[in-house]
């Protein structure tokens, strides 16, 4: 998703895009005489913030704005159904990368280096290293929005503390406490395994922790034998020791967090821990404030001795983008919109609910957020990542999506083993 990378909408109402939602018989969905462009996203707890854009972009502008959401979990399947039809949207949420690759092939997307020729800054205003997972075949094809998203590890402090445990530094720190809570009778880690993209997060980690990026990067790349290395027969001995000692608990295939179960399962402290995105700390914001304010933890996912990779690496979505349809009829307001996306408004709202924008402004604008401490510890330790690997599933184009969430899902559940997994992977289609 989702990741995702990719919280789910908690307490707000989604509108699920059909055949219908995203404008009426091709004309309204490109603007048309209607006078408006839908800009379609995912729909999650980070809406709150596009909902207020839309409202500004829309008291000064004659062309408006209809906002379209999707829930988390349909989100990309639903976009892949209506992107070649009369319904799509003008503007679409993305992960940039593999997501939009296929689209650019097909020739569905407006390359944006005109818009940024007449207004540099929707170039210049955003960090470059994340810019450019936009950029494909040397045309800019989004622009930054929301924020930066590296997956951490949250826990809930006051069952740490209980069971006299801290935020586990090295992967056997992880197993002690996984023994220590298993003990008290406490599920260790809350899984969505429902979502199948939450049990992708492990599998990037320990990759890049046992092999370093190196070997995801080869992958892609079309080497397949990759997946066969020795350190990815470690990596998946590792997560499956992990499985076996329980830390998921016994029905984590039946628990999602697009539907708010696994981070429940955390703020109410029937588990510990979580690996998810930093989009954890909105949705327990909107769904539990005052757990999010003084019991929820998070730090970086463990080291492992011996291994290749940084313990500063990071994995996730590096940041969420808008693109734009060629086929709108109103680019121009479009790019007028998409300015939206480098002002003081639009990063002081994202702080405000635990996002990090990547613009080159923020920095100066952390000691006003929601969160601070929170704040600065993502701009920190993305700052200082040797290594930003996006999302797996974000990486490889979007036909490779529903192939690499049914293998980690059935490798976790145990109906593949580890050479099943390695074939899967090695039979993913090429990026």
């Amino acid at each position: 998703m989702r990741r995702r990378a990719l919280a789910v909408a908690l307490g707000l109402t989604a509108v699920l895009v059909g055949t219908t939602a995203c404008g009426s018989g091709g004309s309204s969905s490109a603007g048309g005489g209607s006078g408006t462009i839908h800009v379609l996203v995912y729909g999650d707890a980070g809406n709150k913030v596009e909902k207020q854009l839309v409202e500004t972009f829309n008291r000064t502008s004659k062309i408006k704005v209809v906002l379209d959401t999707i829930p988390g979990a349909d989100y990309q399947a639903k976009l892949n159904t209506v992107i070649n039809t009369p319904q799509a949207p003008d503007v679409f949420f993305n992960w940039g990368g593999g997501s939009i690759q296929s689209y650019v092939k097909s020739g569905l997307l407006l390359p944006l280096d005109d818009m940024i020729a007449a207004d540099p800054a929707l170039k210049s205003s955003f960090l470059p290293s994340v810019f450019n997972t936009a950029v494909i075949d040397g045309k800019s094809y989004g622009i930054p929005m929301r924020g930066t998203q590296p997956v951490l590890l949250f826990s809930n402090r006051k069952v740490l503390a209980d069971a006299g445990l801290s935020a586990p530094k090295t992967w056997d720190d992880l197993l002690g406490a996984v023994r220590a809570l298993k003990a008290k009778g406490i599920t260790p880690i809350a899984l969505g395994g429902g979502d199948q993209w939450p049990t992708l997060m492990w599998h990037e980690y320990v990759f890049d922790r046992v092999a370093g990026p190196e070997l995801f990067r080869k992958a892609l790349s079309g080497d397949r034998s990759a997946w066969e290395s020795e350190d990815a027969k470690k990596a998946l001995g590792m997560l499956r020791q992990l499985v076996d000692a329980g830390a998921f608990g016994s029905n984590f295939d039946s628990v999602k967090f697009t539907d708010g179960g696994s981070p429940a399962l955390l703020a109410k402290g029937r588990a510990a821990f979580e690996l998810m995105g930093s989009w954890e700390y909105a949705t327990q914001r909107e769904a539990n404030p005052d757990f999010a304010r003084s019991g929820l933890g998070y730090s970086s996912f463990p080291g492992v001795a011996g291994g290749k990779g940084d313990p500063a690496d990071v994995v996730g979505n590096t940041n969420n983008f808008y693109s734009v349809l060629k086929k709108s009829k109103h680019p121009e307001a479009a790019a007028a919109f998409l300015k939206l996306m480098y002002s003081d408004e639009f990063v002081k709202a994202q702080l405000a609910i635990g996002n990090l924008p990547t613009t080159t402004s923020t920095e100066q604008f952390l000691a006003a957020s929601d969160n601070p401490d929170y704040s600065k510890y993502q701009y920190d330790l993305v700052k200082a990542a040797p290594s930003f690997q996006l999302s797996w599933d974000q990486a490889y184009p979007p036909a490779a999506n529903a192939p690499i969430h049914t293998a980690v899902q059935q490798f976790f559940n145990g109906k593949l083993d580890v050479d099943g997994f390695i074939k899967a992977m090695q039979a993913l289609p090429a990026s």
